[in-house]
C-alpha cells in the first residue's frame, strides 16, 4: 500500500493497521530484533510513514504494549461483568493457612472463564509475547514504567472485582505467565515429538490446546502435524 492510498484510510484505522502489524513483528523477533522497516513491510506502508505517526521505534513498542493490555483488561472487564450478570456463580474459595502460610483457595468459576478468556487472546500470538518482553524489560524508564503500570492494574482487576485474595492473584498471574512462556519457547512446535513437552502442554491448555497448535502452525512454527493431534489432544484433554 503506497502513502497515497493509506492517507485515504481513516487515522485511528491506520494507525491500528501499523499496531497490529508491529505486535507481530515485535512478537516474532523481539523488542531489539525488530525495526520499523520490517514493521512498515508488515503493514504494507512506508517506513517512514510508520515514523512519522509514532516518531521511532520505542514510542511504537509503548502503543504496541498498550494495544496489548487494553484488549488484556477489557476481555477480563466483559468476562467480569457477564459473571457477575449471573449472580456470580461459585465464587472463588477462601485462602487457608498451612504451618503460617497463607495458601491460595480454589479460584472457583470466575477463575476458569478469565482463564479461558486469557488464552483466547492466543489467536493475537502477538499480543501475549509482546506483553511478556515488555515485562522483562523493567529497567527501560519508558517501557519499564508503563509495564509495571499495567501489571499493577491486572492485579487491581482480579483482587478488587474478581474478589481474588492476594494468594488467588499471585496463583492466577504464575499460571498466565507459564502460558506466556510456553508460548515464547514455541513449544507447541515440540507437541507430539517431546514427551515431556506434549505432557506440559495438554496440562496447561487443556481444552484450548487445539487452538494453541492451530496457532503455532500458522506463525510458521512447522507444526503441521502437532496440529493434526489437535482433536485427539483435545478429546483427552476435555476427559482430564
Amino acid at each position: 500500500m503506497t502513502d497515497k492510498i493509506s492517507e485515504r484510510i481513516p487515522s485511528a484505522e491506520r494507525r491500528e493497521q501499523i499496531l497490529e502489524a508491529a505486535s507481530r513483528v515485535f512478537g516474532e523477533r523481539g523488542y531489539f530484533g525488530a525495526t520499523t522497516d520490517q514493521i512498515a513491510k508488515a503493514a504494507g506502508i512506508s517506513q517512514p510513514y510508520v515514523v512519522r505517526m509514532f516518531g521511532g521505534k520505542e514510542n511504537l513498542f509503548v502503543g504496541v504494549l498498550s494495544r496489548s493490555l487494553d484488549r488484556l483488561l477489557v476481555a477480563f472487564t466483559r468476562t467480569l461483568e457477564e459473571w457477575k450478570a449471573e449472580g456470580s456463580p461459585a465464587a472463588p474459595a477462601a485462602a487457608v493457612v498451612t504451618d503460617g502460610t497463607p495458601v491460595a483457595g480454589g479460584h472457583g468459576e470466575i477463575g476458569r472463564r478469565l482463564g479461558l478468556a486469557y488464552v483466547n487472546l492466543i489467536e493475537d500470538r502477538g499480543l501475549l509475547l509482546s506483553l511478556m518482553q515488555a515485562f522483562s524489560m523493567g529497567q527501560d524508564p519508558t517501557i519499564g514504567a508503563k509495564a509495571r503500570d499495567g501489571f499493577l492494574a491486572i492485579y487491581r482487576l482480579l483482587r478488587d472485582e474478581a474478589g481474588f485474595t492476594p494468594e488467588q492473584v499471585r496463583s492466577f498471574l504464575a499460571e498466565g505467565m507459564l502460558l506466556n512462556t510456553l508460548l515464547g519457547l514455541r513449544l507447541p512446535d515440540e507437541y507430539g515429538r517431546d514427551e515431556a513437552a506434549t505432557e506440559l502442554l495438554e496440562c496447561t491448555f487443556r481444552t484450548k490446546l487445539a487452538l494453541v497448535l492451530d496457532v503455532a502452525a500458522e506463525s510458521g512454527g512447522g507444526v503441521a502435524s502437532a496440529a493434526a493431534s489437535a482433536p485427539v489432544a483435545t478429546a483427552k484433554a476435555q476427559g482430564a
